[in-house]
């Protein structure tokens, strides 16, 4: 094997990857498609130098594939998809191309990285992420069931709220055609047989994380259940590979995006590059503070009558409480 120090660029498909190979002064060594197996992978590599380290773009798959190169003894980095887009030379877009760019960053230092999660937060986030897809289905059922009655006049009863088991009964009885009631027959079943899949998933977490410290520490937070617990677990990871309160906030996708320019200062609402899921329970767990807990309600009291409006307060205190959590969910504060 030759001694010289290479830097090797990998883009990731399901058959094949394309293997950039290059060398310190940026010289392509070589740059060909092998199979998607890691021992051809090293080969392809190893006999034009010694391997430095690696990249390969965030993708499906891609971590299981750095993982593996990892434990053969590899320095993997998995690269930021979009930023790795912007920062290509030109619009073309070529196997060859992506291998290479990822190969040269890697080279001079300009890799935009995200983090590898180790396999069993991958696996924690499948089932997180499975349950949300249920979550979601459920709710555009419903929302099918409203519009069915909405279309047919039928108005919900006074004294029942809607999905309760009064409601529920109501919805059984109410007065529909033939082909309405048979559609309506079909979206109660499906939303029975998601309410008995989505309990089955929250099961199946629970043992997940029955061991795990960070997910009980999250949990004794007033107003985290299992659910916001095991989000925050799975998408977070670990709260120390953040440096501050305020990347993690904006890794969460809960800080205001500033729009300023000269002397004009404005935000425009939440940045856009945050974590959806994340954003989405942390806008739950804000509304739940702000409701339950004094601290977080006398925040909410003091905006208000400073004329802010009530999306922005509840974007303002799920900010403020995961700057704040940042600083509990750091190792030395996780109980052994």
């Amino acid at each position: 094997m030759s001694s010289v120090k290479v830097f090797v660029g990998l883009d990731y498909h399901q058959a094949s990857v394309q293997v950039c190979v290059m060398d310190t002064e940026g010289k392509i060594l070589t740059n060909k498609s092998v199979a998607n197996d890691v021992a051809v992978i090293i080969a392809a590599a190893v006999r034009h130098g010694q391997v430095q380290a690696a990249a390969i773009e965030a993708c499906c798959g891609a971590a299981n594939l750095a993982e593996e190169l990892c434990q053969q003894g590899w320095s993997v980095s998995l690269a930021h998809p979009g930023y790795v887009r912007r920062m290509k030379p030109g619009s073309d877009k070529t196997d060859s191309a992506d291998a290479r760019v990822l190969a040269d960053l890697l080279r001079v230092g300009y890799l935009p990285k995200v983090w590898l999660a180790p396999d069993c937060l991958r696996q924690l986030r499948r089932l997180v992420r499975y349950r949300q897809q249920l979550v979601n289905q459920r709710r555009d059922i419903k929302l099918r069931i409203r519009s069915l009655l909405r279309d047919v006049r039928q108005k919900d009863p006074e004294q029942s709220r809607p999905w309760t088991k009064s409601w529920m009964k109501w919805l059984s009885i109410v007065e529909l055609s033939d082909s309405d009631r048979w559609i309506m027959h079909e979206h109660c079943e499906m939303l029975t047989l998601l309410s008995q899949k989505i309990q089955q998933i929250e099961q199946q977490l629970e043992t997940m994380v029955a061991d795990d410290a960070v997910v009980r520490k999250l949990m004794e937070q007033p107003g985290v259940g299992l659910i916001t617990a095991v989000t925050l677990r799975a998408e977070i990871g670990q709260f120390d590979r953040f440096q501050t309160g305020k990347q993690l906030s904006r890794y969460c996708g809960v800080t205001p995006r500033n729009a300023s320019s000269g002397e004009r200062m404005a935000d425009a609402g939440l940045v856009s590059a945050g974590n959806p899921q994340l954003r989405g329970v942390l806008v739950e767990l804000a509304h739940r503070l702000i409701r339950y807990e004094p601290r977080w309600g006398q925040m909410c009291g003091r905006m208000l009558g400073q004329g802010k409006k009530k999306n922005v307060i509840v974007a303002a205190v799920a900010n403020r409480w995961v700057r704040w959590l940042y600083h509990q969910m750091q190792p030395a504060n996780l109980a052994v």
